[in-house]
């Protein structure tokens, strides 16, 4: 969110990735079910999409080989289930031919070629304390036709079975896997989080705003009470630390010297409890433009629980907005895995805001703004690989660690540099396409680069996506038109253009996300009036 217009551009620098020749004995002790298919047909393998199956050319050896045909909708992911044993390594190979060919293990490593001739994939890996069973996958990439697997090998020792090979589930048909420019080994996505959506007495589909409760910005200021009730979530833009590193966060309203006309501290209160008798939900939000927030120290986490604790009693909010920018997520050099991230400020901040779910409960309201530089951008680039800037993608392992505590994700959709999307293109800002392919890669989910990881989509109800409410409000403003047009492919499947839902649709889409209230009502309430109705009637 930011307080004056500013352009954050997240640069856009392809990298070449070589595909790994490499030579292993595929056959020491092979724990796969017709790893070559020379049954004939897909007997050992689930495989999705339609026109897939065995063929007696071309083939790398015997009489049959895979034959995957990947449409616009579907990758032709072929996956197969086996039991293996704890902590322990093992190695899957196997030879592919076609445009973008991807052989892995669901939810870990993977790998991917594209080549003319067959080619052999090698994916090391090393299972899990207690991990009884891995599924492997082969398949190609959206809308590039056919390819080819033959001898596909698990080598290590075998486990007690857990999963029939022959009934394993598939993995979801519209994965995000990988960009068709050269870039990083790609993984398959698995499927979206399943947990149960939190009981917050949020509308289906939701207004949510920023309200510039602690200065002016020259949009002029809102009292609390006068804040219309459309708005579902109003943010209290902003509490800051006093300094960087402090965790230390303090919230005021905005001074009378900028704001003549604020309403006292008591009157501000008995609004915000009369807004949450009419069932919206008010949260403090923490961070913005100024507030760069680093929690390096555990005494910075601690600080930071006990102030936003603080705040949030005193005034009775219904919970926490986490709208960190500029410097305050980071990755360290190494730091790879968004799954188990070591670096202390991303750490102490994962631990900070459990801390506070559970000092709040389940009906604790938990959101986050970041900019897409920080979640979009780490399917091309991840700043712990050392790969561009360190922030890249840096919010990834905050979002994953706090997936089932998170009740809305609303990406900022402006202040934007081009983003690789799952199209195989770049999205810019200014049109519908730009919101529908941003937010598809949070449906799907996407390899994260660099890794051979991929973060999870999101439950439908999580996911939101933020605009400017006027051209003064941030740079990528769009009419409500080409808003609206970009929600109803998104929840609808409708008017989606040329671009391919990778995610499905999401009916129970949460809503859109505004900077700013007082922009907003500068501007004539185009963004209230025009998308409150709107809202309301979809399904």
């Amino acid at each position: 969110m930011k307080r004056n217009r500013i352009l954050l551009a997240a640069g856009a620098v392809v990298t070449l990735a070589a595909a790994l020749l490499v030579t292993t004995n595929a056959y020491a002790a092979n724990l796969l079910t017709n790893p070559g298919f020379e049954s004939g047909n897909l007997s050992g393998w689930s495989c999705t999409g339609s026109g897939s199956g065995a063929v007696t050319t071309p083939v790398r050896s015997g009489s049959y080989a895979l034959n995957g045909n990947a449409t616009a909708s579907d990758n032709a992911n072929c996956t197969q289930t086996v039991a293996v044993q704890p902590n322990t390594a093992y190695t899957l190979s196997g030879w592919v031919r076609g445009s973008y060919v991807y052989l892995g293990v669901t939810g870990g490593a993977s790998t991917w070629t594209t080549a003319s001739a067959y080619t052999q994939l090698t994916v090391p890996f090393t299972t899990t304390a207690g991990q009884t069973s891995v599924q492997v996958f082969v398949h190609g990439w959206y809308g590039t036709g056919a390819y080819n697997a033959d001898d596909i090998s698990l080598d290590g020792p075998g486990g007690q079975p857990t999963t029939s090979p022959t009934t394993a589930s598939p993995s979801p048909s519209r994965s995000a896997s990988a960009s068709a420019s050269p870039s990083p080994s790609r993984s398959v996505s698995p499927s979206p989080s399943t947990s149960q959506p939190p009981v917050t007495g949020l509308p289906k589909h939701a207004l949510i705003g920023y309200l510039h409760a602690s200065f002016a910005n020259g949009s002029g200021y809102v009292r609390m009470a006068d804040v219309p009730a459309a708005w579902d979530i109003i943010n209290l833009a902003f509490g800051e630390p006093t300094s960087v590193t402090s965790g230390d966060i303090r919230f005021r309203q905005c001074p009378v010297a900028e704001c003549p006309n604020v309403e006292s501290e008591a009157e501000f209160i008995a609004a915000i409890k009369a807004k949450q008798a009419q069932g919206k939900k008010v949260l403090i939000s923490i961070g913005g433009q100024n507030g760069q927030v680093q929690l390096t120290t555990t005494a910075a986490r601690d600080a930071f629980v006990s102030s936003v604790a603080a705040i949030i009693d005193k005034y009775g909010l219904d919970g926490l907005d986490i709208d960190f920018e500029g410097h305050s997520l980071y990755l360290n050099a190494g730091d790879s895995d968004f799954r188990n991230p070591t670096t202390p400020v991303i750490v102490n901040l994962i631990s900070a805001l459990k801390t506070l779910k559970t000092r709040y409960g389940t009906k604790f309201v938990l959101t986050m703004a970041p900019e897409t530089f920080f979640v979009q951008l780490g399917y091309q680039f991840y700043g712990g690989t050392s790969a561009g800037d360190n922030r890249a993608g840096s919010y990834l392992p905050v979002i994953h660690a706090l997936r089932d505590a998170l009740t809305v994700l609303h990406v900022q959709d402006y202040n934007s540099g081009p983003i690789w999307g799952l199209d195989n293109q770049y999205h810019t800002m200014g049109g519908a396409d730009f919101h529908i392919a941003m937010t598809d890669m949070l449906k799907a989910g996407f390899p994260v680069a660099n890794t051979g990881q991929t973060f999870p989509g999101l439950r439908a109800d999580q996911i939101a996506f933020g605009v400017p409410a006027a051209v003064s409000a941030g740079n990528g403003y769009v009419s409500p038109a080409v808003v609206q047009a970009a929600v109803n492919c998104l929840v609808k499947g409708s008017g989606c253009g040329s671009y391919t839902l990778r995610g499905g649709t999401t009916p129970a889409f949460r809503g859109l996300m505004t900077w700013s209230i007082n922009w907003d009502r500068y501007y004539g309430w185009e963004f209230m009036n025009a998308h409150e109705p709107f809202l309301n009637a979809l399904p």
